[in-house]
């Protein structure tokens, strides 16, 4: 029930480099059409201008990094497509690299992370929020550089190394809720993830509970984060994370009309508490949380004539990443439950972990990308379950050969290619609550 695999001989780098430079060039190819503002960056590119001229506060009921890193976008390229945009083309890679890391990090073995990353770069939800202006983009890459950040700390052959691991980890979650407060849940995981990890080590070593949350044990040392104690550990996640978070908020400080202040930047976070929980009036594209999975909802955030032709941007996910990615998770869970296997319930527990908030949230509206990160995490379940089910077949490269098919099917209306007319449409909408 070992919670890591031993190192893998063949090393994930070259790999990575090489899916890194394909995600780049196919989130960046045609990134300004539209060359006018799309779905919510109606909201985030205002708000970014607004604070590269620290002239007060606006869209309040978000955090402030996503909007700090268009603003960067816009000063470095322009206020224009490209400016808005460019920033999320980098975190989409990330976002890709970050599941590459993840399956190695689980596993060992680059042909599961390979088969992962492309998963995710093939999952149209990944696409389309690496081409737009909105806060998901950035909180999904922190979330899953952190998630990697601190398997890699698990990994480590030092304390000295296993703790750097944890405090870039860390921070990088305490970025992720930066951007987006869903992410937030990450950091409590981590903490849970590390006790589960230590008492299963335990319990197959025959250590004691007080040994295995110990930095070092009597016998020999920890296998996962070496020289690490559970309580000071979990102090340094919370304690960095929390600091990380607020330093996002410094800009606020200077802002010509209602700077924030000391005193105020503790009931501010009520504030966005109080936006972010509003009753808020129907919405054409609402859905429930229970019909994500289904996609019984998706959104189109483009559809009209604009840069001299019909186009469209639909947010939907590859059917092969979400509908068997829900295979995945129960294959994982069914087996990881019955053969105590740590690695399947974690990568279901991914998926599990970023989905059930949003049950339990007081949101009054939901729309589909809520379910950005969820529809990630399956990318991370789809790969692990297909390197432990296959069985010498090659399973894995016919999920993927099918998930770039209905990519090359669906690429004209995720990526705002010229159609034939208004009615175009009707070719993608292949379910009446498509349209």
């Amino acid at each position: 029930m070992s919670a890591l695999p031993p190192k893998a001989a063949t090393s994930p780098y070259r790999a990575a480099a090489l899916i890194a430079l394909l995600a780049q060039a196919l989130f960046s190819f045609r990134l300004t059409v539209p060359t006018k503002l799309m779905f919510d960056e109606v909201h985030y590119v205002p708000a970014a201008r607004t604070l590269i001229a620290l002239a007060g506060p606006r869209n309040i009921e978000h955090p402030l990094l996503g909007k700090e890193i268009i603003a960067g976008g816009i000063l470095l390229l322009g206020d224009n497509s490209l400016g808005w945009r460019f920033f999320s083309t980098l975190a989409g890679t990330a976002t890709v690299l970050g599941v590459f890391a993840i399956v190695w990090l689980m596993l060992g073995r680059v042909r599961p992370a390979v088969i992962g990353a492309l998963l995710t770069l093939l999952n149209f939800t990944v696409f389309v929020q690496a081409r737009i202006a909105m806060l998901d983009g950035f909180m999904a890459a922190f979330t899953l550089l952190g998630t990697a950040s601190l398997l890699w700390a698990m990994r480590a052959e030092t304390p000295r190394g296993a703790w750097s691991r944890w405090m870039l980890g860390s921070v990088l979650l305490g970025l992720a809720v930066a951007a987006k407060w869903i992410a937030a849940p990450f950091v409590a995981y981590a903490a849970i993830g590390f006790l589960v990890v230590r008492l299963a080590e335990a319990r197959q070593s025959g250590r004691s509970v007080y040994a295995a949350l110990n930095a070092q044990p009597a016998r020999g040392r920890h296998r996962h984060w070496p020289g690490m104690a559970a309580i000071p550990a979990i102090l340094l996640l919370g304690t960095v994370s929390i600091a990380t978070y607020f330093a996002t908020f410094a800009p606020a400080f200077f802002y010509t009309i209602e700077p924030l202040t000391l005193r105020t930047l503790l009931p501010f976070q009520l504030t966005m508490y109080g936006q972010q929980t509003q009753v808020l009036p129907s919405h054409t594209y609402q859905s429930r949380w229970w019909s994500w999975p289904l996609m019984l909802r998706p959104i189109w955030y483009l559809y009209e004539r604009t840069d001299g032709a019909w186009r469209g941007v639909l947010m939907i996910g590859n059917l092969v990443v979400l509908w068997g990615g829900l295979v995945a998770v129960a294959a994982c869970l069914y087996r990881g439950v019955r053969g105590r296997e740590l690695r399947l319930l974690a990568a279901a527990g991914l998926w599990i972990g970023s989905y059930v908030v949003w049950i339990v949230i007081p949101k009054s509206l939901g729309f589909f990308y809520y379910y950005y990160l969820p529809s990630i995490f399956l990318c991370v379940t789809l790969a692990v379950a297909l390197d432990r089910f296959r069985r010498g077949r090659q399973w894995d490269m016919a999920v993927l050969g099918a998930a770039v098919a209905l990519f090359v099917v669906f690429y004209p209306i995720l990526s705002a290619l010229p159609l034939w007319g208004p009615k175009a449409f009707r070719a993608w909408t292949w379910f009446p609550s498509w349209v």
